[in-house]
């Protein structure tokens, strides 16, 4: 589990604090179907694929919205139910995730497709463009107010 905000971190060095927040398993997984797979729901996650347990999820997401990294949204039309939405400090891993991306395709055999990953090299800075674009049009809560 990630330290709280204003906990004791191992070092301050910008990697270690970087690591705690986000070197776990899943939250780096849970950014990319927030910014890549239009995922915003505990159940859009849940159906993303790689297996993650309720419990491992709920924890990542409250991991999450506590780091600053995303927020959470109750919807109006039905209270019970929450939304998450990429924060500024959270789209900001775009280039980092990009990165990543390129660089498991480059050097182990993934399903990312050729195509997509010919265009993060090739014109890296209008898929950013694009992908801060589409969050700026995703900061709007779809129904209620901020919880987290």
């Amino acid at each position: 589990m990630s330290p709280q905000i204003g906990s004791e971190r191992r070092s301050k060095c910008p990697l270690n604090v970087s690591v705690e927040i986000l070197g776990d398993r899943w939250s780096l997984l849970v950014i990319r179907d927030l910014m890549f797979k239009g995922a915003h729901s505990f159940k859009d996650f849940m159906d993303g694929g790689e297996g993650i347990a309720t419990n491992i999820l709920a924890d990542r997401l409250d991991q999450l919205v506590t780091q600053g990294m995303i927020r959470k949204v109750r919807m109006a039309a039905d209270g019970r139910k929450y939304v998450y939405r990429l924060t500024e400090k959270g789209i900001d891993l775009a280039p980092v995730l990009l990165e990543m991306i390129v660089w498991g395709a480059r050097y182990e055999k993934t399903d990312a497709p050729a195509a997509v990953i010919r265009e993060i090299e090739s014109r890296r800075k209008e898929f950013l463009l694009r992908i801060r674009k589409e969050w700026e049009g995703d900061r709007r809560p779809p129904d209620s107010g901020d919880i987290g």
